[in-house]
């Protein structure tokens, strides 16, 4: 379900507010894992510059133990992000690693690549984001390369007074910095979890395009503490915000269990996409490109 919410009230002009919500889709990738897509459905196909967020959650080996095997990329960025579980991952340039609880894989298949991300293991819980961040013209063919976090070099930040804490993946919060810089697009990857009753803000700059996408409880996206000038974002939605405004706020219910979110923000690209299954380029010829060169093996 879509949803545009039209500004029929006045808030305060610095606030970003929600102006448009969908619910993830049910959907399969890989060798048929089960997952949420959020964006890149046919509802939500883009936010310049992110081209797909999914989600995959279960306890349920058979929805994952097939995992994604070998498989090509060009043309743009790929963003790991395990909450629980391990993912082992290796390609065709030799590189390998695992991806545990807590990691971020940020990979940069360039000019292409062929890779594969398998569960390394056989029962529990996995649990995980993959968000694809468009890479601008001038760096389609880039070398590709990986940048592999480990959980303890993602800096955490306490709100207070146990109103909960933000992970920085990449861009700033709270004096600081992620461990994770793409200057073409300069992103912004918070995880937000925040307590019953508790608010968050963030500043982000004017014309970038930001989105959040809430996997635990009701988040309430608008202006911090007024229900009013707020919107209520379940589980499995994906809410937009406007292009107005340079700050962003979200509080949590007094009562339940309080919230979890993500929240991206990135610079537009404001280039041609064509897309075709696993390739991102500008024109349909370089697409047709990019299908001969992976047949012929030149990724």
């Amino acid at each position: 379900m879509i949803t545009d919410r039209h500004a029929d009230a006045a808030v305060t002009p610095e606030w970003r507010q929600v102006v448009r919500t969908a619910s993830g889709l049910p959907a399969s990738d890989g060798a048929g894992v089960r997952l949420t897509r959020a964006l890149g459905t046919p509802t939500l196909p883009d936010l310049d510059p992110f081209l797909m967020l999914d989600e995959f959650r279960s306890d349920d080996a058979a929805d994952y133990l097939a995992g994604f095997p070998d498989h090509p990329h060009r043309g743009f960025e790929t963003v790991t992000y395990m909450l629980a579980g391990r993912m082992r991952h290796a390609d065709n340039h030799g590189n390998s690693g695992l991806l545990r609880a807590g990691s971020v894989q940020w990979m940069t298949a360039g000019r292409g690549i062929v890779h594969s991300e398998m569960p390394e293991q056989e029962a529990g819980l996995i649990w995980g984001f993959q968000l694809w961040i468009n890479l601008p013209a001038r760096d389609k063919m880039t070398a590709p390369r990986y940048q592999d976090i480990a959980p303890e070099a993602i800096p955490e930040v306490p709100l207070g007074q146990g109103a909960g804490r933000v992970r920085v993946i990449a861009g700033a919060f709270g004096g600081v910095r992620g461990p994770v810089a793409a200057e073409a697009t300069d992103p912004t990857y918070l995880d937000v979890h925040l307590a019953p009753g508790a608010r968050f803000e963030h500043e982000i700059p004017a014309g970038y395009s930001a989105f959040a996408y809430v996997y635990e409880g009701t988040a309430l996206l608008g202006v911090p503490g007024d229900a009013a000038a707020a919107e209520a974002v379940g589980r499995e939605q994906i809410a937009v915000f406007g292009d107005g405004g340079e700050r962003i706020g979200a509080s949590a219910a007094t009562d339940g269990q309080g919230t979890r979110f993500l929240l991206l923000a990135g610079k537009p690209l404001r280039e041609p996409v064509a897309k075709y299954g696993p390739f991102v380029m500008n024109t349909q010829s370089e697409i047709r490109q990019a299908v001969v060169d992976y047949q012929s093996g030149r990724f």
